[in-house]
């Protein structure tokens, strides 16, 4: 019983990372794009939406990581539910992910994000978002290292 289970757990992991590859991938030619317009005091239309595409993808990539993927992990190993800070501490101290703390404020920043209905107030926000979108990658790459050994993934 607790074999399919795993099976199907991992079955649904594989999927999550797949849709949390191509997030990362189009996420990081948002900042190419977004880091090319650089930071003005007036912005055109379509920069206006290239931010908040970046914003946007973000936030997804960030969900997908955290809500997905680490929650799908957290299964697999039997663990009982806990909330997101101590889910990020012990994820700490496993070696699923680098740092708690920058997982936890990439998730308020995302939520800073989700519930930003300024858009300029948007824009006060983008440098973070590039900033921390190479922590959110390296985080999400220690987790796929890990997804790894456990052999519940093959990484290429």
């Amino acid at each position: 019983m607790i074999q399919n289970r795993d099976n199907e757990l991992i079955v649904l992991l594989h999927s999550e990372c797949e849709l949390l590859d191509a997030a990362v991938n189009t996420l990081l030619r948002s900042v190419e794009k977004c880091n090319t317009i650089g930071i003005k005091r007036v912005y055109t239309f379509e920069e206006q939406e290239s931010f908040d595409s970046l914003s946007s993808k973000f936030n997804r990539t960030s969900d997908l990581f955290t809500q997905k993927v680490l929650r799908t992990s957290w299964m697999l190993l039997h663990e009982p539910f806990v909330p997101f800070i101590d889910l990020m501490n012990t994820c700490e101290k496993m070696g699923i992910i680098i740092d708690a703390n920058q997982m936890i404020t990439i998730r308020d920043l995302r939520n800073q994000i989700a519930h930003q209905y300024i858009p300029e107030a948007l824009f006060d926000l983008i440098p973070e978002v590039i900033e921390f979108t190479q922590l959110l990658v390296d985080n999400i790459i220690t987790s796929k290292q890990f997804i790894s050994k456990r052999k519940w993934l093959i990484i290429e």
